[in-house]
């Protein structure tokens, strides 16, 4: 069987941010010892062999760890943890490794190409700017941006700091009907930051060798239990403009292959039936009804078949933000309408869906009493934010009280098909691989001739991970690159 301690220290408080041998023995075995770092940083006499003491290290190493075995083992078993650890997070160690192993051809080429288009687009949006504000200034600069804003141009102050004026997101969203120049420099921002962060970031991270990224996944990162990636961060690259979107052309299936993108059709919505017990919102997925078009009927009270694309979108917008515990200035600010509108949404819909209500009044309430919640899979997170005396601080321990039983067992679901993937295209002698996941979705560079039996195994795994009380769903696509295959 294997063990690994750091995975065991996470389980047990997935809110620490440290799990090295050192911090874990000392908190659970009260053990405070060099570690092998700190030795060699201290200065050694003449009369002390510099190895010996490294190899005392290493076998206080090996004790160590066979006594956080045994200890970590005590602990899991205590909080009904250890399935978890057995059926999940230690297999999922070597699909990570393997994922990492195998990465993402990329075609850099087409990157740095990608990366020219996207400079030449900022220097055209650069001089719009600049004409639009009658002067030359530093775009990047809050403080100059400010200033050509609130004093030049004369827009509105929504608020501001001790270096000047705010220009954050949010200020900018405010003022897009004020000027046509807020248009230029919130697209300006997001092809810079594409262009340093997504082009100049990930050209490094290129193997000469293989031509791919071979980037890190960690499991020890997330509170909620998440698959988290670095080095570089595959996992988020922007997909909510075009531009984003089109850095995915550059990441392809090599050869005879192809890219199947697996994705989790509301997965967060389908947890949330079944955790809150719901039976309007249960009935509506086992009869594979619209789920935001049915809650738009109910809370805006209209026959189904009035339903309007903008009522259907404010609808997904409240049922998203209900998972996240979003208040009614949130939704308000998100779907363009007064608070006081937004407020009605939300009464109306924990009036209509009463099963989700009673969930939102009990989960922090156990959280309080507890000091943490759970996951369906017993993946425990201690929330004590939840008693602070700071107003800022206690709600955000009722969001994560409220979010994390859904997102928590979202990960465990999706690493747990991760797993189950992974062994079915071993035991069937598959040559194709899994190479990423980003939250809710599985990506497989398959060879042409397994295609087939790869979606079956994609989908039989992803479906049947775990029965609900309402049906799982996954939409398979596929294309020659990430992007084709989304």
């Amino acid at each position: 069987m294997m063990f690994d301690v750091k995975i065991a220290g996470y389980i047990l408080n997935s809110n620490e941010n440290k799990y090295s041998i050192e911090n874990l023995v000392f908190e659970y075995l009260g053990i405070e010892f060099q570690s092998e770092d700190e030795l060699k940083d201290n200065q050694i006499s003449i009369f002390e062999e510099k190895e010996n003491k490294i190899n005392q290290t290493n076998c206080f190493y090996v004790y160590a760890i066979s006594k956080l075995y045994t200890e970590l083992s005590k602990k899991m078993n205590e909080i009904e943890a250890f399935e978890l650890f057995n059926t999940i997070e230690m297999p999922l160690v070597q699909v990570l490794a393997d994922m990492q192993y195998v990465g993402m051809y990329i075609d850099e080429e087409e990157l740095k190409n990608y990366g020219i288009e996207l400079q030449e687009k900022i220097k055209k949006l650069t001089e719009e700017i600049y004409e639009l504000s009658g002067t030359e200034f530093n775009i990047n600069s809050p403080k100059q941006l400010g200033e050509v804003l609130f004093e030049k141009l004369k827009l509105p102050v929504y608020k501001k700091t001790k270096s000047g004026y705010s220009t954050d997101v949010e200020i900018l969203e405010k003022l897009k009907n004020e000027h046509p120049i807020i248009e230029k420099i919130l697209e300006y921002r997001q092809l810079a930051k594409l262009n340093s962060t997504y082009v100049e970031g990930i050209l490094p991270y290129v193997n000469k060798k293989t031509n791919r990224i071979h980037s890190y996944f960690h499991q020890t990162v997330t509170s909620t239990g998440r698959i988290s990636s670095t080095e570089p961060n595959m996992q988020n690259i922007p997909t909510r403009f075009e531009a984003g979107k089109m850095l995915r052309k550059v990441f392809k299936a090599e050869d005879d292959r192809v890219f199947l993108d697996a994705d989790y059709s509301q997965i967060e919505l389908r947890i949330f039936a079944h955790i809150s017990g719901d039976k309007e919102m249960i009935a509506a997925f086992n009869n594979d009804e619209d789920i935001h078009a049915q809650v738009a009927a109910k809370v805006f009270d209209v026959d189904l078949k009035n339903v309007t694309s903008q009522l259907r979108s404010r609808a997904k917008a409240v049922n998203f933000g209900i998972v996240y515990g979003i208040s009614d200035y949130g939704l308000s600010q998100q779907i363009g309408v007064t608070r006081k509108e937004a407020k009605q949404y939300i009464d109306e819909y924990l009036k209509k869906y009463s099963g989700i209500k009673k969930f939102m009044e009990e989960i922090p309430e156990k959280a309080k009493e507890n000091g943490y919640v759970e996951t369906l899979f017993k993946r425990r997170r201690y929330i004590p934010e939840i008693n602070s005396k700071n107003y800022n601080i206690r709600q955000f321990g009722m969001r994560a009280a409220m979010n994390t039983p859904i997102q928590g067992t979202a990960a465990d679901i999706i690493k747990l098909a991760m797993v189950h993937v992974y062994n079915e295209l071993k035991d069937n002698n598959l040559k194709s691989k899994l190479v990423l996941q980003v939250h809710d979705e599985l990506l497989i560079e398959t060879y042409e001739d397994e295609k087939e039996i790869v979606k079956k195994i994609l989908k039989n795994c992803m479906e049947n991970v775990i029965k609900l009380s309402v049906p799982l769903k996954v939409e398979i696509q596929e294309g020659k690159s990430w992007y084709d295959s989304k």
